[in-house]
């Protein structure tokens, strides 16, 4: 687990609680851990992160990342960032579970994450995107048509793997090019 510098502030003091509660507690002590760090927000984001890239189970990890998608938006940048330099699969993977809760305000950065990251990140963002669902589908739909090769190849797969909805969204963009 990330240690945090437990003679810090208070904030770290409790950040450092709660991740030992989420490693540790049982199911309600680690709902009420995700609680806490949501309130303290951002200040949280790092040690959340740190944490991540240390768990040792898929169980620690999943309630990590309920905790990042509860702070939302200040968790996006810092969150992608690490998921681009990290290859560990679990981090990956749990990391675009919580970008996918994310909502709207994570569809414009995952999409510009894409551009840069190696074929399984671009996976795992799509996966992301397609958690997000309708809000994401303008975005999908410009980079049909002004996207690079491997751009558009994303956007066309990413809507297709969001089903009825992403799939008639792509039908609708062909259909305005003829």
């Amino acid at each position: 687990m990330c240690v945090v510098n437990t003679t810090g502030s208070p904030k770290n003091r409790a950040v450092q609680g709660y991740l030992e509660d989420i490693e540790k507690g049982p199911r309600d002590v680690r709902h009420e851990a995700i609680r806490g760090l949501a309130g303290i927000g951002a200040p949280a984001v790092q040690s959340l992160i740190g944490a991540m890239k240390d768990a040792g189970s898929a169980d620690v990890l999943w309630y990590l990342a309920l905790a990042l998608a509860q702070i939302g938006s200040p968790a996006i940048g810092s969150l992608l960032k690490e998921m681009k330099e990290t290859t560990s699969v679990p981090f990956r993977k749990y990391g675009a579970a919580a970008l996918g809760e994310m909502g709207e305000a994570a569809v414009e950065p995952i999409l510009d994450a894409m551009r840069e990251a190696d074929p399984q990140l671009r996976g795992f963002l799509s996966g992301a995107l397609c958690r997000i669902g309708e809000p994401a589908i303008p975005s999908l739909r410009a980079w049909l048509k002004d996207g690079d090769d491997v751009m558009r190849s994303c956007a066309g797969l990413t809507l297709w793997k969001m089903g009825e909805t992403g799939i008639g969204a792509m039908l609708t963009s062909l259909d305005e090019e003829e």
